[in-house]
């Protein structure tokens, strides 16, 4: 169940649970960061890949189509964020992320599917 009018909660979109699970592994990947970045980069990153899967979630709900475009284009803002993490945890030698990059991909192209769909939506 993956469609925008036919899902019941947010839990049934596609592009939530590969957002929830880039959460989840993004935990795991982070947590293996120098214990000085905790307040830093740690918490940084871990804010911003919370943020995409809150965003959308929130936006699900939100009645009007500029609300619920505006927290999804929120949820794009942080995904390009952590994009930038990843490159800057990657060029400082804190592990490999080539899968945390390729699932990011995944839901940045998931994500702006649904909003084409909610725009075509809204202009047809």
């Amino acid at each position: 169940m993956d469609n925008l009018e036919s899902a019941k909660s947010f839990e049934n979109l596609i592009v939530w649970k590969k957002a929830h699970q880039f959460v989840l592994n993004s935990y795991i990947y982070s947590s293996n960061f120098p214990k000085y970045e905790l307040f830093g980069l740690t918490s940084q990153y871990r804010r911003a890949a919370v943020s995409i899967a809150a965003n959308i979630a929130e936006g699900f709900k939100k009645n009007s189509v500029k609300d619920k475009l505006r927290y999804y284009n929120i949820a794009q803002g942080s995904l390009e964020e952590c994009k930038y993490y990843l490159i800057l945890s990657k060029d400082l030698n804190y592990g490999e992320n080539n899968q945390l990059v390729t699932d990011l991909d995944e839901v940045s192209k998931l994500l702006g599917s649904y909003i084409r769909t909610i725009n075509t939506n809204l202009n047809s």
